[in-house]
């Protein structure tokens, strides 16, 4: 079971201003008013308190004056309240949200009972979870290889039409204009329609995870396919690496374990930090040098470290010094507290000095706080010298080392220069870097090919899995459940595409989910939205199609909320800059009203299960419209979504 909405609530940017609408529910709601009264601003507030990304409301009156948005959520037995404060300074949102769940018919809460606590992101679920929608279902993206888990965000294509889409040809759901947005309308509509199966879904993407898996071990099999080793090859390197110094000479014949022992063990000690030398009966002084230079290095960061450690310790010290001092002065401020706290007798009276019958708890606490403190700045007292002493060692240590490292570079610069007359060490390092190459190459295929029987094995697994989940989604009937639901819904949409009188009704209607659109057949072939003519065509089934889909929502209890919102479909009948004062001709009114009945009757058939907001610049007399007319906002009886004495001053924070 999803929910309706109850109520929009402002609160201004001064302290007590609160401004509620409500909405009647399972009903049509009507808010007319003229231009810039904050009609428009009710859809973007309710976009904005549903975990939206960005801050749709519109610049202007609401933004200036509005400090926080609420909405209140209604479904049998259950009702929510959801709150989110207007972007602070610079922000682009507020990244947090207030989510307070009320009994039913409650009214919204105070600006000071709101605590906003909840990450968006968090709230993002707990809004998906009212609305009724399963969150272990992933549904694959269309056009990428990831994976989409259906929320509340996703629900709004359905039940928002902005005033620039609720008739505009070239979009027919809400922000399907913004980039990426079509190929996730076209993957989560089959799971909010119905046609997928929470288990079959389940394993899709069980499916989809072992297929990687399998594309994975394949890759690892094809290396280690183009690496087998030479018969012979470990001796080979054995001997390489003993010409070459890398090793001593062997004493005694070795087995070819031993021999790739042997190896494995010189690579992995060069690779965890030896150093790479030929191995010489003579000693190395260059080496040594090095060797040396590390160490220094090693105690000079171990110095640096311990400065820092015995630094940090002083600043507490001194930070907890200064507020223990700040606490005894005020203890013992005026005079009132003596001194000599271990000598007191809490019998007298630490103002008058005279004698009390019993021990006061105060005077023995204060006492008592102030002997602690005094002994607590003892110990500080006593250990900050030494920590400071133990600073002046380690600086005295760190200069030290600087000089024997700038030692240690001369001369190695100076040894470096000597050796440069002759070109035998550098070969030799040179010859040696090459055969441990070719080692670590060697060491590297032989654990690939050790790993391959497992690998294999994994693989035939792998395909054992994935051809038992294949042949368990052969019978799957996603596709036919979409294609037998669109059908049936196609004819809803016909029918008040006849009803509204618009242009090819009487040829068969479908509605086009791939590319996102209402197309009608006719014999001349297939006719888009965007290639009819008239906006009252686009409008019409804009309201058509709409109207059919919460039909089918409802209905079949899926997980949208049972409520559309529409902002000012009049439009398509008025000027470009109305004037607040149009009157709309006979044919536009009767166009408008047949708008209006086809609402009331789809509300009518559902029988209070789907409510339907309406924005609108029109005011018609016709009870169709007059008697579903929750606000007037006109400059005529100074009305708005803000009320003017919010306006009267400069608001804080503006």
């Amino acid at each position: 079971m999803t929910f309706q909405i109850q109520s929009v609530t402002i609160y201004g940017k001064k302290p007590g201003q609160m401004r509620t609408v409500f909405f009647q529910l399972g009903a049509l709601n009507i808010v007319t008013g003229d231009s810039r009264r904050g009609k428009s601003a009710l859809l973007t507030i309710i976009d904005y308190c549903l975990a939206s990304s960005d801050y749709p409301v519109k610049a202007g009156k609401v933004r200036t004056y509005v400090s926080t948005y609420g909405i209140t959520l209604t479904k049998p037995g259950e009702q929510l309240f959801v709150a989110r404060q207007a972007p602070k300074d610079n922000a682009k949102t507020s990244t947090t949200m207030s989510v307070l769940t009320q009994a039913p018919g409650s009214l919204p809460p105070a600006l000071e009972d709101l605590r906003f606590t909840t990450p968006d992101d968090t709230a993002k679920a707990y809004l998906s979870d009212f609305c009724g929608i399963d969150n272990t279902v992933r549904v694959p993206a269309v056009g990428k290889n990831t994976l989409i888990a259906p929320s509340i965000r996703h629900a709004l294509f359905f039940c928002l039409q902005a005033q620039n889409e609720v008739a505009n040809p070239d979009v027919l759901f809400h922000s399907q204009g913004e980039e990426w947005r079509p190929n996730t309308i076209r993957g989560v509509v089959p799971y909010f329609l119905g046609a997928v199966d929470p288990e079959q879904a389940l394993v899709h993407n069980k499916l989809r995870s072992l297929r990687r898996d399998l594309a994975d071990n394949e890759a690892k099999l094809a290396v280690s396919a183009g690496r087998t080793p030479a018969s012979g090859q470990a001796q080979a390197l054995l001997i390489e690496a003993i010409e070459s110094g890398l090793l001593p000479q062997q004493i005694g014949t070795q087995s070819a374990d031993d021999v790739l022992q042997i190896l494995r063990r010189l690579r992995n000690e060069l690779a965890h930090g030896g150093t790479l030398r030929p191995h010489t009966t003579d000693d190395d002084p260059l080496a040594s040098l090095h060797d040396r230079r590390a160490d220094l290095r090693r105690d000079f960061a171990l110095a640096r470290a311990r400065i820092a450690d015995l630094k940090g310790a002083l600043a507490e010290n001194d930070e907890f010094s200064n507020q223990a001092i700040e606490q005894r002065a005020r203890l013992t401020s005026l005079g009132l507290l003596r001194q000599d706290t271990e000598a007191r007798d809490v019998h007298h009276c630490p103002v008058c000095d005279s004698t009390i019958p019993s021990a006061n708890d105060t005077i023995s606490g204060l006492t008592r706080d102030l002997a602690l403190l005094d002994r607590d700045l003892g110990v500080i007292r006593n250990d900050t010298p030494a920590i400071r002493r133990l600073i002046a060692d380690q600086e005295d240590r760190l200069q030290t080392l600087r000089s024997e490292l700038a030692r240690n570079q001369e001369q190695v610069q100076e040894l470096t220069s000597s050796l440069r007359t002759t070109q035998q060490e550098p070969d030799d390092l040179r010859r040696a870097a090459i055969v441990l190459g070719r080692i670590s190459f060697y060491v590297d295929t032989i654990a690939q090919q050790a790993a391959a029987p497992r690998v294999l094995d994994r693989r035939d697994e792998l395909r054992e899995q994935i051809a038992a989940l294949e042949e368990q989604l052969s019978g799957s009937t996603q596709d036919e459940r979409l294609a037998s639901f669109l059908s049936l819904i196609n004819q809803g949409i016909r029918e008040k595409a006849v009803s509204l009188d618009l242009d090819f009704a009487t040829s068969p209607i479908r509605l086009d989910l791939n590319r996102l659109t209402v197309v009608a057949d006719t014999t001349d072939g297939p006719v888009q939205l965007k290639d009819m003519g008239s906006a009252e065509n686009h409008l019409g089934y804009h309201v058509s199609t709409h109207l059919s889909l919460h039909e089918w929502f409802t209905r079949h209890q899926s997980p949208v909320p049972n409520v559309l919102v529409l902002d000012q479909p009049s439009q398509v009948y008025f000027p470009a800059e109305p004037t607040g004062e149009e009157v709309l001709q006979t044919n536009d009114r009767t166009h408008l009203l047949k708008v209006y009945e086809a609402i009331h009757r789809t509300l009518q058939q559902l029988e209070g299960k789907m409510q339907v907001i309406v924005m609108e610049h029109a005011d018609l007399d016709d009870p169709v419209f007059s008697q579903h007319v929750v606000e007037r906002w006109r400059y005529g009886n100074d009305s708005g979504l803000v009320p003017s004495t919010w306006m009267e001053s400069t608001p804080s924070g503006s």
